[in-house]
């Protein structure tokens, strides 16, 4: 569930809100809108930190993390504990992407539908504004 507001996210991270706005444009994170305000889950705070991790740790820019995402699955790319593969729907089950294993348990659990993830974006092509 979305609890956290954009300026509070950004300190828990060690960031800046500029910072998050552009990972947003460039489609790697997509926070709930409650009017006109950002709103990020627990989830979403964690993927902003492997993100994080990525471009200051690995040195890898923001379009080498896109087209990584479009060639590799995310625990190759992160380096994912073996306890959190195991619980991981996506990477139990290869042979389906993660909307299609999940879809009832984001659209229960999340209230998101999976259009509105940052997986299936980034997978299915951004949408026309």
């Amino acid at each position: 569930m979305p609890l956290y507001p954009i300026g509070i996210v950004a300190e828990l991270i060690g960031t800046t809100d500029q910072t998050l706005r552009l990972y947003e444009k460039h489609g790697l994170i997509k926070p709930a809108r409650r009017n006109k305000n950002r709103f990020y889950s627990e989830n979403d705070i964690k993927w902003l930190r492997c993100l994080r991790d990525l471009i200051h740790n690995k040195k890898i820019s923001i379009e080498g993390i896109k087209k990584l995402l479009d060639y590799a699955p995310c625990w190759e790319i992160t380096n994912c504990p073996t306890e959190r593969k195991g619980k991981c729907s996506a990477y139990i089950d290869k042979t389906k992407p993660c909307w299609e294993l999940n879809r009832m348990i984001c659209n229960t659990e999340s209230g998101r539908i999976c259009e509105d993830c940052v997986v299936y974006i980034s997978k299915k092509g951004t949408p026309k504004k």
